[in-house]
This record gives C-alpha cells, structure tokens and sequence, in this order.
C-alpha cells in the first residue's frame, strides 16, 4: 500500500484505500483500523482539504520540511475519512485556524517520497 501511495506522489496524486465500511484511509494502511481485516481498493482524493487541528512551529530544526515558522497540521483531503499529518506555510501563527481550507504545494521533480508534497498552503493564497 504504501509503495503505491508513494508512487501516485512522484505522479502527482494523492491516493488512499477505503475499508469495507466504506472509509477512506489517507495515508493508506494495509488493514482497517478499526476492524483489522484487509482494506481494498485505492482511492484518487482531492489535493485540497480541511485542517483538523494544528500546531505552531516558531523555530523550525534542520530537518524539518520548511526552513521558515510553519504549522503542523492534520489535513483531511476532500474524499477522505482520515486526516494525514503535513506542513502547512502560512506568513504567521494569526494565519492558521481549525476548518480552513488548504491545498498542496508539489516539489518540482518529484522521486516517489512525502517531501514530494513541499506542504500545504491556504487555497485561497494558490488561486
């Protein structure tokens, strides 16, 4: 599940799986959570979605994925039932609020990895 996941990355989708009640897992997983049993077919989501809950990053560390303060975010894609963890870049900490919406900012090449997705910024700043 997960190859596939990071393949539909280098391609420019974002892919989950749905269980058999009918859920949405992004990122996938190979079995339901709440069940256990096999999940099945993936699923094409949206690249845009909902921030879930968040928190701030004022002094970004090394190997964080963006040199300036950032939030950490849950970001339930349209089509989703699960919320998948990211950065999202906004100019400062009064940006970022609980229900806004956000989309994806693709690296330019991109290798098959979640730094593919740069992070997430709100929708309306990539119209």
């Amino acid at each position: 599940m997960l190859g596939r996941f990071f393949g539909a990355l280098r391609d420019g989708r974002i892919e989950g799986v749905r269980t058999s009640s009918g859920k949405v897992l992004v990122p996938p997983s190979e079995y339901d959570p709440e069940t256990g049993d096999a999940v099945g077919d993936p699923v094409v989501v949206g690249q845009a979605g909902v921030v879930v809950t968040w928190a701030w990053v004022a002094s970004p560390r090394p190997n964080q994925p963006l040199a300036e303060p950032f939030a950490w975010a849950l970001v339930r894609l349209d089509g989703a039932d699960t919320a998948m963890l990211h950065a999202v870049r906004v100019a400062d900490r009064g940006q970022m609020r609980t229900g806004m919406r956000v989309k994806v900012r693709w690296r330019a090449e991109r290798l098959g990895e979640i730094r593919d997705i740069v992070c997430f910024e709100p929708e309306e700043a990539c119209r």
